[in-house]
């Protein structure tokens, strides 16, 4: 079910067929004929295209996984935190105190 995991996304961001296809450089009847269900099996390229536009991983449209972009700024922090040496516990809890001493 990529096409309707493509079309929900696509309709979730307010996009049009004719923008995910101007900006994925994927052809519209393609992406019109994969959301219709008419087409089952695009190459690995077109769903990298598309899932670049609809900020998701391309796991995410074949597993219905939820992931979304993070901008550049975000990937730079998480490498520092990743580079610095904390583990996902401790940044877990670093993130629940915050959230305490924030409320």
């Amino acid at each position: 079910m990529i096409g309707y995991r493509v079309k929900t996304l696509r309709e979730e961001k307010k996009m049009s067929i004719s923008e995910l296809s101007a900006k994925s450089g994927v052809a519209k009847s393609y992406i019109s004929s994969l959301e219709r269900n008419l087409q089952t099996n695009p190459t690995i390229l077109v769903l990298e295209k598309i899932a670049s536009i609809l900020c998701i991983t391309v796991d995410a449209l074949l597993y219905e996984q939820v992931a979304h972009c993070m901008d550049d700024e975000w990937k730079e922090i998480m490498k520092d935190i990743i580079g610095s040496g904390i583990s996902k516990e401790e940044m877990r809890e670093f993130i629940e105190d915050r959230k305490c001493t924030v409320r």
